[in-house]
């Protein structure tokens, strides 16, 4: 387990992290959220040894110095260009402690893991964003990390290479704690024990995402109306609180109202084309809005 207490850290005259203290259970996949300049990078750089906190700590069960247990993915990878992708891992395992005999053993074990079987003797100059994102993860698990610190790992990919990227976490997940900062909250939603929500450098809210979503999350019947006039007379004439996206109605149910039955009785009666009505739950991406008061 992975302990952070009071974690913070001033630059100057600013308190870009304040007071921060949560905790990493082994095995598990925690995402810190938060917009842009929430301190999302820095928390991650105090993590790994990077920025030295103004106050607080951060320390691991059993372990005297955490730094050599991390394998990081910056959020920008830089790789010299000259070096072929064996190489550079090869040359990553053995600067965090791997002996020499098993460094190239290693790097070739976890290139073939991350996919780069058929690319590791290629000079990293000639490497995709997809395939550099691989080989930052395969130098920050060369020397079998217990944690694993990532920051936005799929933000700059292509749908294609989010999805390889996240399938890829997932079997990572079984081998180590991963901790990892995210702006796309669909991909946060789908692989996640603990949300960690951060605020202008406070952690605001924390939990695991069905604690979250019972906390703040609402159910909502949506109506799928056959044009958009039609959706915005009915949400005014609608005794309901109402909110209005495009051909959709949406309705909020507070306690048991509307049933279901009490909502078709009222769109029976209307002279318009009902092509659906469902009832829905918030998305993170909503749920994040509520909790950072965006």
């Amino acid at each position: 387990m992975i302990t952070v207490q009071h974690l913070t850290k001033v630059f100057g005259t600013e308190k870009v992290v304040s007071d921060l203290s949560f905790t990493l259970e082994a095995g598990t996949s925690t995402a810190l959220i938060g917009p842009n300049g929430a301190g999302k990078t820095t928390t991650l750089s105090m993590l790994t040894g990077l920025l030295k906190p103004t106050n607080g700590s951060v320390s691991m069960q059993n372990v005297q110095d955490i730094r050599k247990e991390i394998g990081f993915l910056p959020q920008y990878p830089n790789f010299y260009p000259w070096l072929t992708a064996l190489e550079f891992t090869e040359m990553t395992a053995k600067l965090n402690g791997v002996p020499n005999r098993d460094a190239k053993k290693q790097a070739e074990s976890v290139l073939d893991f991350v996919g780069l079987k058929n690319d590791m003797l290629k000079k990293t100059a000639t490497f995709s964003g997809g395939m550099k994102q691989r080989l930052g993860i395969a130098q920050a698990i060369v020397h079998k990390p217990n944690l694993l610190v990532l920051d936005e790992p799929v933000s700059a990919l292509d749908p294609v290479g989010r999805r390889e990227m996240i399938n890829l976490l997932k079997q990572l997940q079984q081998q180590s704690t991963i901790l990892y900062s995210t702006h796309i909250l669909n991909d946060a939603e789908e692989m996640t024990d603990q949300l960690l929500f951060l605020k202008k450098g406070r952690l605001v809210e924390q939990g695991s995402l069905k604690n979250i979503r019972a906390k703040f999350d609402s159910f909502r019947y949506k109506v799928q109306f056959s044009s958009k006039d039609e959706a915005l007379h009915f949400a005014s004439q609608s005794p309901l609180p109402t909110v209005v996206e495009d051909y959709y109605v949406f309705i909020e149910i507070k306690g048991n109202f509307p049933t279901m039955q009490q909502l078709m009785s009222q769109l029976v009666v209307l002279p318009f084309s009902i092509l659906k009505v469902e009832r829905v739950t918030m998305t993170l991406e909503e749920i994040f809005m509520k909790v950072v008061g965006q």
